[in-house]
């Protein structure tokens, strides 16, 4: 089955301001979903070392009082956008496994330098309390003037960044 899939920018928009009103409405909060891959390394980190993270003062606290990090809103929001990116693709006809790469670099070094970043921001968004999307997303329809402030320096900083990745894409 192939539904018609391509949604103007604006429309697309719309969608995601009502989506985040409904969350709003149905949790009291935004979206956002660094928490629940923090919540995902918390148990994989129990599983290694439980000793560690139970001496650990960022990660113990997921487990306090006998909780379970994976019974959350975030996991189940998380979910919800994989299954529903993965389902929507299906039907629009868009699925496929690929790399996405310049004729510059392997699918290997691509793949690489996309979990290194991955690491980074992981790491950046935890530092910040917040992913991008959340801060973007939520802080900005508050009208949050830091949120505005990061969004800008982020469009910023990428901008000034392709600079020194441009030759891996042309």
């Amino acid at each position: 089955m192939n539904i018609r899939c391509k949604l103007p920018p604006v429309f697309a928009g719309i969608l995601i301001g009502l989506v985040m009103l409904i969350a709003f409405v149905i949790s009291g909060r935004g979206i956002g979903v660094s928490g629940a891959l923090t919540r995902m390394i918390a148990v994989a980190q129990n599983v290694i070392s439980p000793h560690i993270t139970q001496h650990s003062e960022y990660f113990a606290r997921y487990f306090a009082h006998g909780q379970n990090p994976l019974d959350n809103w975030l996991l189940y929001m998380f979910a919800g956008m994989v299954l529903g990116s993965f389902v929507a693709s299906v039907l629009c006809g868009d699925f496929k496994l690929e790399v996405l790469r310049g004729p510059n670099i392997s699918a290997a070094k691509r793949l690489l330098l996309a979990l290194l970043g991955g690491i980074l921001v992981g790491f950046a968004a935890r530092l910040a309390r917040g992913c991008t999307s959340g801060l973007a997303l939520v802080g900005g329809a508050e009208l949050a003037v830091g949120s505005w402030a990061f969004m800008l320096c982020v469009f910023a900083g990428g901008y000034a960044a392709a600079y020194f990745v441009r030759k891996q894409w042309i």
